[in-house]
C-alpha cells in the first residue's frame, strides 16, 4: 500500500516509524509543518516528523495553509497514495484532500471518542481524573473529529499518572495500531461504527492561564491540574515562581491507588496531619518526603517542584533549599 503520512510532533514519529519499517507499506511522501524557530539563537528547525523523513529520504511538503497551496495539492493528488495517515499533524484537511486517497484518511486520535475531540485530548482527560483513556483510529470526515471508528485500543489511568507518560504510552499504541488498522481496512475486515454524537466532548486548547495554581480548588482537583499540565504548573512563595511538578493527595480513600513504596511512606504520618484554616498554608513537612500544602479541600503533599532558576528537585530538597516551616504561605 501506498502511505502519504501526516505528523508533526515527536508524539507522530514512533507511527511513521512502524510505517516505515513494515513490508506491507510504502511511504511515498510527509506532510508536516514548517519549520519553526526554536532555541536561543532562533534559528528554524524542522519538525520531528520532517527530521526522520529527511532521514529516510521521504519527499516532505510543508504548506503554511495546505488546503490552499496548490502546488502541495498537485503533489498529494499525483501521489495515488492508497491511504493518507495522520496523527497529530495540526491544520484541518479539506474535502478536497480527503477524497484523494482510495481508501480514505486514517486519523490515530488519542482519546475514546466520542470523548474528547479537538487539540488536547491527553491533558483534559487526565484534568478531569478520567479513569481510562485510549486511542481511537477513526476515519476522517469533514468535521474535527467526527468521523467512524475503526479500531481503539483503551489504557487504565493511574492516579499518579502525567501527561508525558501518557503521551509516551499512547504515540507507542497509535504506532501499533496503525499497520494493522490500514491492512484490515484494504482488505475489507473493518466495519466503520459511527460515533454517538450526544455523547461528545471537547478538548479545547490549552492557554497560559490554565498554568495558573489556586490553592482555594480541592486537593484532588489540583493534583489533576498539575499532572495533566505537566511540567508547568506554578504558584509563587516569597513572590517568586515555583512550578510544582508532582503531587500526592492524602485523602484516605485514595490511598490504595498509590504504589506501595510511596503508601507505606505516607501511612505513618496519616493520622498525625493537621490542617489550617487558609488554603496556600503548609501545615506539615513529612521527613524525606516534602511540604504538605492545605488547599480549599483536603491536604497536597509536593512531591517533586523547580524553583525559579534551579534544576527540578524532591519535595524534601525543596523544604530545605527554600528553608520552609509549617505556616510558610504560598500563592
Amino acid at each position: 500500500m501506498k502511505i502519504v503520512f501526516f505528523g508533526t510532533p515527536q508524539y507522530a514519529v514512533p507511527s511513521l516509524q512502524a510505517l516505515l519499517a513494515h513490508p506491507d507499506f510504502e511511504v511515498v511522501g510527509v506532510v508536516t509543518q514548517p519549520d519553526k524557530p526554536r532555541g536561543r539563537g532562533k534559528r528554524l528547525q524542522p519538525s520531528p516528523v520532517k527530521a526522520l523523513a529527511l532521514t529516510a529520504a521521504l519527499p516532505v511538503w510543508q504548506p503554511r495553509r495546505l488546503k490552499k497551496d496548490a502546488a502541495s495539492l498537485a503533489a498529494l493528488a499525483q501521489s495515488e497514495a492508497d491511504a493518507f495517515a495522520v496523527i497529530a499533524y495540526g491544520q484541518i484537511l479539506s474535502s478536497e484532500i480527503l477524497a484523494m486517497p482510495r481508501l480514505g484518511c486514517v486519523n490515530a486520535h488519542a482519546s475514546l471518542l466520542p470523548a474528547y475531540r479537538g487539540a488536547a485530548p491527553i491533558q483534559w482527560s487526565l484534568y478531569y481524573g478520567e479513569a481510562e483513556t485510549g486511542v481511537t483510529m477513526m476515519q476522517m470526515d469533514a468535521d474535527l473529529d467526527t468521523g467512524p471508528m475503526l479500531l481503539e485500543r483503551r489504557r487504565p489511568l493511574g492516579l499518579l499518572d502525567n501527561a508525558e507518560q501518557l503521551t509516551h504510552d499512547l504515540a507507542q499504541m497509535s504506532a501499533a495500531l496503525f499497520p494493522t488498522t490500514l491492512q484490515q481496512l484494504a482488505t475489507g475486515q473493518l466495519q466503520p461504527r459511527p460515533q454517538d454524537d450526544p455523547q461528545a466532548s471537547y478538548a479545547r486548547l490549552i492557554t497560559k492561564s490554565d498554568y495558573a495554581l489556586d490553592w482555594q480548588r480541592a486537593a484532588l482537583a489540583l493534583h489533576n491540574q498539575i499532572r495533566a499540565f505537566y511540567p508547568n504548573c506554578t504558584t509563587s512563595f516569597q513572590d517568586k515562581p515555583v512550578k510544582i511538578l508532582a503531587t500526592v493527595p492524602l485523602a484516605a480513600e485514595l490511598a490504595s491507588q498509590l504504589p506501595a513504596d510511596l503508601g507505606e511512606a505516607i501511612a505513618p504520618w496519616r493520622d498525625r496531619l493537621g490542617h489550617a484554616e487558609t488554603p496556600g498554608t503548609i501545615t506539615a513537612i513529612l521527613k524525606n518526603l516534602g511540604p504538605v500544602m492545605q488547599t480549599g479541600n483536603g491536604l497536597l503533599l509536593i512531591q517533586q517542584a523547580q524553583p525559579a532558576g534551579k534544576r527540578p528537585q524532591s519535595g524534601w530538597d525543596l523544604v530545605n533549599g527554600l528553608r520552609l516551616a509549617v505556616g510558610s504561605q504560598w500563592g
